[in-house]
C-alpha cells in the first residue's frame, strides 16, 4: 500500500532526501512540500526536473501553517521532518502538531541519507546559527590551501529560487553571484569562499554536485548550514558551539547530533562569556561525546575602516539567519560597532514592510537590521529600512557585499571575525589529523 507523504522543510535538507530516499520510493507518494523559516518561498512547484518521471506535474509548496488542510486534502498518511536549527521545545511542538492531525511522523536518519566520496571530506557544522561556522570553515579552508590543497567547498543547499535552474551550481567569482542573481543569504555564505580563491557548490541535486566537486578539487570541504548534519559522510568532522548560549550544545535539534559525532568541537566567542558557562558547555559535550578535541577560541571582530564609525551614529545590519531562527540578538556588526567607538541608531522605528515584520516574528532580535533578501520585495523593504535610519554611516555584519545587490545612501563599512584558538589543538593539528585519514569515519 503507497503511504501518502508530506515533507517538511525550508528548501535545503527536504529537497536532498527526497532526491536520495523519497522520490525512488515505490511505496511513498510525495503529496506536497510544507515550508518554514525561508518568507516568501511557498506556493511554487518542485519541478520535475527536480520531481522525476513520478512527479510529471511537479509537487507544490505550502506553508506548514497549511498541515491540517493539506492532510484533509491529500488524505496524508506521513509527515517527514527535514528541519533544522530547532530547539526541543521546538521540536516538540511540530511533533505534536503533526500527531494531532493523524498522521505518523518520521525523520530520515544518516545512514538513509549521506554521500560517499572518493576524495577526503571535511565537514564544518555548527549547533546553532550564529555559533561562528563561517569564520572556522574560512580557517580550515585558509589551512588547506596553504598545504598547496584544491578546496571544493560544498554548501549546504538554499533553494530560495528556481529550483529547475539550481540543481547543479558552480561559483567561481563573485561576478558569477550577479550573473546568477542569488539571494544575499546565499551571498553570506558563498562569497567568504570565493575572496579566498575556492570554488563553491551548491544546489538541489547532491550526488551530481558531488561528482563535480570531486573532479575540481582535492579535497572537499561541507559547509554546514544551520546546525544540520552533512550530507556527505566525512573523514574528519568539526562541530561548532556557542559560548554565549550556554546549553545549546546539548539542547537543539539536530545540533546534539553534530556533537556526538565529532572529531573535535571549538566553544566560539570565550571572550565574551563567563568561565562557568564554558566550563558548563565542556561538561556537556563531555557526557554524550568523551573523544573529540575540545578547543576554546575566541573570535576578535575588526572593520576595514575604523575612522568612518569612531564617534558617529550608525545603523548596523546583521546576516537574517542568525538573528532570527538562530536566536542571536546580534551579530559581528553590532560588536564593531561598539568595539571602535559609535552610537548604534534602533533601526526598529524605521523598519517597513517586511523587515517590519520580521521584528514581530521574531522579538529577540537587537537593534539592528536583519539582512532578508530573499524575494524583490524583500530587498527593496531591506533598502528602503537601511536609507531611512537616520544614521552616519552603515556597519555590515553580514558577510555579503549588499551594496552590490541594493543602493545604500550612506558610507559602508564592513566588520568581520578572526579566530584566535586559546585553548587545545590548533587548526593546523586539526587538519594533520584528518589528511592522516585513509578512509570515512564509521559513525553508523
Amino acid at each position: 500500500m503507497v503511504r501518502r507523504v508530506v515533507v517538511i522543510g525550508a528548501g535545503g535538507r527536504d529537497i536532498h532526501n527526497f532526491i536520495t530516499v523519497l522520490r525512488r520510493d515505490p511505496s511513498v507518494e510525495v503529496v506536497a512540500f510544507l515550508f518554514t523559516q525561508i518568507p516568501g518561498a511557498e506556493f511554487r512547484r518542485v519541478p520535475e526536473a527536480v520531481s522525476g518521471d513520478r512527479y510529471s506535474s511537479g509537487i507544490p509548496i505550502y506553508p506548514l501553517d497549511m498541515l491540517p488542510n493539506i492532510v484533509k486534502f491529500y488524505g496524508v498518511d506521513e509527515a517527514v521532518l527535514c528541519l533544522s536549527d530547532l530547539t526541543y521545545e521546538e521540536l516538540g511542538r511540530i511533533v505534536s502538531y503533526v500527531l494531532s492531525t493523524g498522521c505518523s511522523f518520521r525523520i530520515l536518519g544518516l545512514k538513509e541519507t549521506m554521500l560517499d566520496s572518493v576524495k577526503p571530506v571535511i565537514a564544518v557544522t555548527a549547533t546553532k546559527t550564529g555559533a561562528g561556522k563561517s569564520t572556522v570553515s574560512k580557517a580550515v579552508v585558509q589551512e588547506l590551501r596553504r598545504r598547496g590543497l584544491r578546496v571544493s567547498v560544498v554548501r549546504h543547499p538554499m533553494i530560495y529560487r528556481d529550483f529547475g535552474v539550481q540543481i547543479v551550481q558552480v561559483f567561481k567569482s563573485l561576478d558569477d553571484l550577479d550573473i546568477h542573481g542569488i539571494t544575499i543569504e546565499e551571498r553570506e555564505e558563498i562569497e567568504p569562499h570565493l575572496e579566498l580563491g575556492s570554488t563553491v557548490l551548491l544546489g538541489a541535486d547532491y550526488t551530481r554536485i558531488l561528482i563535480e566537486a570531486e573532479k575540481l578539487g582535492d579535497v572537499i570541504l561541507w559547509d554546514g548550514g544551520n546546525n544540520d548534519w552533512p550530507f556527505y559522510r566525512p573523514w574528519y568532522w568539526i562541530t561548532v558551539t556557542d559560548s554565549t548560549r550556554p546549553g545549546i550544545e546539548i539542547g537543539a535539534y539536530p545540533g546534539e547530533v553534530n556533537i556526538r559525532l565529532a572529531d573535535a568541537v571549538i566553544i566560539t566567542k570565550v571572550g565574551e562569556a563567563k568561565e562557568e558557562n564554558i566550563s558548563r558547555i565542556v561538561d556537556n559535550v563531555r557526557k554524550i561525546n568523551r573523544d573529540a578535541h575540545i578547543v576554546k577560541a575566541d573570535f576578535v571582530v575588526e572593520v576595514n575602516n575604523a575612522s568612518v564609525i569612531s564617534g558617529k551614529s550608525v545603523v548596523v545590519v546583521e546576516d537574517a539567519p542568525t538573528v532570527t531562527h538562530g536566536g542571536a540578538s546580534y551579530g559581528a556588526g553590532y560588536v564593531a560597532a561598539r568595539k571602535f567607538g559609535a552610537e548604534v541608531v534602533d533601526p526598529r522605528d524605521y523598519a517597513v514592510g517586511y523587515i517590519k515584520k520580521v521584528y514581530e516574528l521574531y522579538p529577540g532580535i537587537g537593534p539592528v537590521v536583519p539582512s532578508l533578501g530573499y524575494t524583490p520585495q524583500q530587498l527593496r523593504d531591506l533598502e528602503e529600512t537601511i536609507n531611512r535610519v537616520p544614521a552616519d554611516a552603515v556597519v555590515l555584519g553580514t558577510p555579503a557585499r549588499i551594496e552590490r545587490v541594493i543602493k545604500i545612501n550612506k558610507p559602508v563599512v564592513r566588520a568581520f571575525w578572526h579566530m584566535k584558538i586559546v585553548e587545545g589543538p590548533s587548526i593546523q593539528v586539526l587538519i594533520d589529523e584528518f589528511l592522516s585519514r585513509s578512509a570515512p569515519k564509521n559513525i553508523y
